[in-house]
């Protein structure tokens, strides 16, 4: 009986309360579930639609036989257990945010919350991590390579500080 292969699912992390702390925790914690992770560099971005400290954002390659809905749980239990307070207002600061942006050549929305390739694929903290691990991967919703969205992305002229993480 041959095992299903797994998917490439990419995801972006961002904390903005210590934020270096949490997001070693969530990458040892992605380690020790999934195996070699692909990690791009970290960068600092303001916080959007509040005021806050500034966030760290990255990108994550993960290899991966869960389905999408149950990777979002797993996501959303790491973050739980990170500090993660879920009755506070999604525009808020956060100790972890860990998000599901593509899961293979996948389009979902199952009416639950879970979109895929996820809506902030778009967002330059989400775009440019994901651009430095898989330049070649492809949005599955206008078939355009990630570095050709980035390429074409009104931010992408602006410098977005890297930010190195202990590893």
């Amino acid at each position: 009986m041959n095992a299903a292969l797994p998917v490439r699912a990419y995801l972006s992390l961002g904390s903005n309360l210590d934020a270096e702390r949490h997001l070693r925790a969530a990458l040892d914690a992605l380690a020790a579930t999934f195996g070699p992770l692909q990690v791009s560099p970290a960068y600092r971005t303001p916080a959007r639609g509040f005021a806050g400290p500034d966030f760290l954002n990255l990108a994550v390659a993960i290899d991966t036989h869960l389905s999408a809905p149950a990777l979002r749980d797993w996501l959303h239990a790491l973050e739980s257990r990170l500090g993660r307070d879920r009755s506070a207002p999604r525009l808020s600061s956060h100790t972890l945010d860990a998000d599901l942006v593509l899961y293979g050549e996948q389009i979902l929305d199952d009416g639950a919350g879970l979109h895929l390739p996820r809506d902030d694929l778009a967002a330059p903290y989400v775009l440019k991590p994901l651009v430095d691990i898989a330049p070649d991967a492809r949005d599955p919703r206008s078939g355009r390579t990630l570095a050709a969205l980035w390429a074409e992305h009104p931010e992408s002229d602006r410098a977005l500080p890297a930010i190195p993480l202990p590893l």
